[in-house]
């Protein structure tokens, strides 16, 4: 690297290349590095980083630390759980995300989770290739317009779900603690009215203190029998024990994953657990959404460092 010039370090690279990244960057003369993922070997070719990127990796106080000349980091995808936003705050380093470059592949995820569930569609394909016919293992399954259908969250890509959910002709509920109600709002109602009276569950909360195990068994116990349950935002808002127990019983008719707390998931843990969906933390993905993240992150960088206001802020 040329003495002066800026330094930006990718903390583990997801991509398939960091050619966007480079080509933005370059820009304002900074040299892009990709570190190996590791502990030590993102201290040491960041020491003298400027800004950071970063998707999995976690960025903590005492990594911060060790980083005196970052004035930027930039996390590739929506939450920030993995970064410390208060200790980067007082070191005086500015925590961007980018929260809209994927919502309209995870609300079609969580939909394509929500319909194949609701009409048994993982059940009918293996009674079929099992050699077996007919409706009779697959009752009951219910007209979708007379279902109701509970949002836990109700950020950008619930609302998209949402526009799904209305023009399938199902109600709607909402719980999300930072809303208030509005005479064009959906209709909000407690977490407790939600779980009871919603046919379908689809979770779009962020991972906080409040929400670590917002799902556990006495919350699976408080669903319909049959309800149907997915998860496309953060592993660690689902108690996966209790889940599974849920099915296992029959309590609830069907769950859909894209998130665990611990990834991937144990071998065997998941196995033979009826009715349950699961995909491998792929609801962000498309090629356009990549290629979307990737350009939104590097200008967050581009701009922390040269004195622009950055686009998506996080604060503590």
């Amino acid at each position: 690297m040329t003495s002066g010039r800026l330094k930006v370090v990718v903390t583990d690279q997801v991509f398939p290349s960091v050619d966007i990244e480079r080509e933005i960057l370059a820009g304002i003369g900074a040299d892009l590095v990709v570190a190996d993922g590791t502990s030590q070997g993102v201290a040491d070719v960041a020491a003298d980083a400027d800004g950071i990127l970063n998707t999995y990796f976690p960025v903590d106080a005492e990594l911060l630390a060790r980083l005196p000349r970052v004035r930027v980091v930039a996390r590739y995808g929506i939450g920030v759980d993995n970064v410390d936003v208060a200790a980067a705050a007082k070191a005086g380093v500015t925590v961007t995300n980018v929260p809209d470059y994927s919502v309209e592949e995870v609300a079609a995820h969580a939909l394509a989770m929500i319909l194949a569930l609701c009409r048994r569609l993982p059940s009918a394909d293996a009674l079929v290739r099992s050699g077996a016919w007919g409706i009779q293992s697959l009752r009951p399954i219910r007209r979708l317009s007379a279902m109701t259908f509970g949002l836990v969250g109700y950020g950008r890509i619930a609302r998209r779900l949402a526009a799904s959910i209305d023009a399938l002709g199902g109600s709607l509920l909402v719980h999300d603690p930072f809303l208030r109600p509005a005479p064009d709002g959906p209709h909000l109602v407690s977490l407790e009215d939600l779980i009871t009276g919603s046919d379908v569950i689809s979770v779009h909360a962020p991972l906080t203190a409040d929400t670590r195990a917002l799902f556990d068994a006495r919350r699976f116990a408080q669903m319909r029998t049959g309800a149907i349950f997915v998860n496309t935002s953060r592993g660690p808002l689902v108690v996966l024990a209790d889940l599974l127990d849920a099915l296992r019983s029959g309590h609830l008719g069907g769950a859909g994953l894209d998130v665990f707390e611990n990834e991937p998931p144990a071998s065997g843990l998941i196995d033979d657990v009826p009715n349950l969906l699961v995909s491998p933390h792929m609801a962000y993905y498309s090629e356009e959404s990549l290629r979307e993240s990737q350009r939104k992150a590097a200008t967050q960088v581009l701009k922390a460092l040269t004195g622009q206001p950055v686009d998506y802020p996080v604060t503590p």
